[in-house]
């Protein structure tokens, strides 16, 4: 049972965009068309003056950067923004119509005009009210991402007054370029600007459902918001429509803990049954594609919802209202009752007596704010990726890929009362001044049904305490995994590889020549392609050096992508006999399975032996192709922790080659 609100009223409805859904036409795998499509070359002086008024801004840019007023050089992204929109798309043929030119120019004059503010000494966007577009640089690839703003106008620069803040996650826009983004992030202030409420809409670079790369930029838009305006941390929001409902379900399910409340609109919650009753797909997935579908179904981590508020909304004839419904089906078998707010009448819109049901049910829920330390807390997760809910830490899993679940309540005064399902390690904290216990008395926990003691309170009202599961039970502290459990799978490091790419990297070029010609071949190909879609699907310029070129910096500060093979790559030849890979006698060997190495490479990833809490990844870059482009939806992890590739068969929209190999690591970085 849900809650179904339908409103019977009709009025006009509020415009969205529209979602484009080809059917059998993008089910091909062989015939794939590309996102996004390939731009016009508009005829005029308009864009003929385009480069000299690029280049001209460049030179303000590098005049206001010289400033050794540090304040100045932290606003250098919000000019550096509008330099990069109009260099790529000039570079990359990103236009995408004539109007665009038209973008262009405005773009640079705010460009110029921020420049020479700065150059100035002044900054007044800084300081302005509605809508301001910012920028930051990312730690990922170190390019500069915008995001756009919408500053309240009781929001008073000079009071120590917090603010209320809304993420808005944008929908699908294959034509969503940086100049698209900033021109509408300029001009339209989006669905929904409550009163007294900061508005913040996250790039997410591009159209990727804020997945991966597309997720660390809203978490970097944020922290880099948080760090300008007064951000009250008890009442910020997560909302979306469309593709922007779909990462709605994701940011709640995963950080359930970290928002008031969370509104989907339509979109999609899962991968498998959208795609065949959205796409009209048919589906043969292999057995660890099923496995890592894991990581964005939010059907899977429904129970998390039980600590954030949620108000989904669907249009009564939208064929996008199945994401919630499949939401509430889930929940509804965790005793959770959804609340679903349904537009009548209406297709693929946001119904304006919806909207002001939703905006009610909303300003209620920001009102009480987020529950910071509920006594009861119950948490599911199929990662140490998303280990955290609220004072509880999953720091070990039985194995990755399959459900771990916590359940915890405070009994008493002094008493904890665990439940645990594929968990090996916890950590439990209570900041300073929020520990429900006796300060004069140890803590008596009770875990799986054994009752351990624990230290108490300390005098400031922290409490802090580390479990292990060890072959004998559960015990106050020890190492997870036992002895000899350094090496083991953490927070950050437990894979796939696509995991690799939702923090710093670097890709390590081989200089020397290749084990073999074909093999040297594929590399070649594979980088160039790594470093092409990087920038088309997740924006930005994927680092690159030499293998000989690598610093001590570098392999202290990033995940390091190795191409090649060890004769090829000098930096992979000094690490290999630390990895879980070997290449002897022509044969490449993964523990006990052994190919020709001359048909075949490995795509891996496994922590770095030269700094083993960053990962070194072989000869891959994220995962997912060309197919998946077609569909958010399909945008999934496509491999696990590593695989075998046959060169026999050419790369492909779906796959590297053939997979004749792939599987996870165990939870100790071994080879299953």
């Amino acid at each position: 049972m849900s809650r179904k609100i339908l409103l019977t009223a009709l009025f006009l409805l509020l415009p969205v965009s529209t979602v484009r859904a080809d059917g059998p036409r993008d089910n091909d795998p062989k015939s794939v068309r590309p996102v996004p499509r390939p731009g016009v070359r508009p005829a005029g002086s308009g864009f003929v003056q385009l480069p000299d008024k690029l280049k001209d801004l460049r030179a303000r840019i590098t005049r206001a950067a010289s400033s050794k007023n540090p304040a100045i050089s932290a606003l250098i992204p919000d000019v550096e923004i509008y330099y990069r929109a109009v260099n790529d798309a000039m570079a990359f043929n990103e236009f995408f119509s004539a109007n665009d030119v038209k973008k262009a120019h405005e773009l640079l004059a705010t460009g110029v005009a921020r420049a020479d503010q700065l150059i100035a000494g002044r900054a007044p966007w800084t300081r302005q009210k509605g809508l301001v577009v910012r920028g930051f640089i990312s730690k990922l690839d170190r390019t500069v991402q915008p995001y756009g703003l919408v500053i309240p106008e009781s929001y008073d620069f000079d009071a120590p007054r917090r603010h209320r803040l809304d993420i808005w996650f944008h929908g699908r826009g294959e034509t969503l370029s940086e100049v698209n983004f900033i021109h509408q992030r300029q001009r339209n202030a989006g669905a929904y600007t409550p009163s007294k409420t900061i508005v913040l809409h996250p790039y997410g670079r591009y159209s990727n459902a804020f997945k991966f790369a597309g997720e660390v930029d809203v978490l970097e838009a944020l922290a880099d918001t948080r760090s300008r305006y007064r951000v009250d941390s008890r009442r910020i929001s997560v909302r979306g429509f469309s593709m922007g409902g779909a990462a709605c379900w994701q940011f709640a399910v995963h950080y359930a803990d970290r928002w008031f409340a969370a509104n989907p609109g339509a979109g999609f919650s899962e991968t498998p049954e959208f795609l065949k009753f959205f796409q009209k797909e048919t589906l043969n997935p292999t057995w660890f594609e099923k496995r890592l579908w894991h990581w964005y179904d939010c059907t899977d981590w429904a129970v998390n919802l039980a600590h954030c508020p949620t108000v989904a909304y669907s249009g009564e004839l939208d064929i996008q209202k199945q994401a919630a419904d499949i939401m509430e089906q889930a929940l509804s078998e965790e005793g959770i009752d959804l609340v679903h707010v349904i537009g009548p009448g209406t297709k693929h819109a946001i119904h304006p007596d919806s909207k002001k049901e939703i905006e009610r049910r909303l300003t209620s829920i920001a009102r009480a704010g987020r529950d910071t330390n509920p006594r009861h807390l119950v948490m599911t997760t199929w990662t140490l990726k998303y280990n955290r809910c609220h004072w509880v830490t999953v720091e070990g899993m039985g194995e990755h890929w399959k459900a771990a679940r916590v359940t915890a309540d405070v009994t008493g005064r002094s008493q904890l009362k665990l439940v645990t399902k594929n968990v090996t390690g916890l950590k439990l904290s209570f900041s300073p001044g929020y520990a429900p216990f006796d300060v004069r008395s140890p803590v008596t926990v009770v875990i799986d049904g054994a009752s351990i003691e624990a230290p108490g309170p300390l005098s400031d009202r922290s409490w802090n305490c580390k479990l292990t599961r060890q072959q004998d039970g559960w015990r106050v502290g020890g190492r997870v995994g036992g002895r000899g459990g350094k090496l083991r799978k953490r927070h950050n490091l437990q894979g796939p590889i696509d995991d690799a790419f939702m923090d710093s990297f670097l890709f390590v070029r081989p200089n020397g020549k290749p084990m073999h010609e074909k093999t040297g071949q594929w590399v070649e190909s594979e980088l160039q392609r790594a470093r092409i879609h990087w920038r088309k699907q997740f924006r930005g310029y994927a680092r690159i050096k030499d293998d000989t070129q690598v610093t001590d910096k570098d392999i202290a500060g990033a995940n390091l992508v190795l191409w090649g093979d060890p004769q090829s790559n000098k930096l992979l030849a000094r690490l290999v006999d630390g990895l879980p890979v070997s290449w002897s006698d022509g044969k490449v060997s993964v523990g006990e399975k052994s190919y020709a190495d001359g048909g075949h490479m490995p795509v891996m990833m496994n922590p770095n032996p030269l700094n083993p809490r960053r990962y070194v990844v072989l000869n891959s870059s994220f995962t997912y192709r060309e197919y998946a482009y077609l569909n958010n939806a399909r945008q999934v992890p496509m491999l696990p922790d590593w695989a075998i590739v046959d060169l026999s068969t050419p790369p492909g929209s779906q796959w590297p080659g053939r997979i004749v190999e792939a599987n996870f690591f165990d939870e100790k970085w071994g080879v299953k």
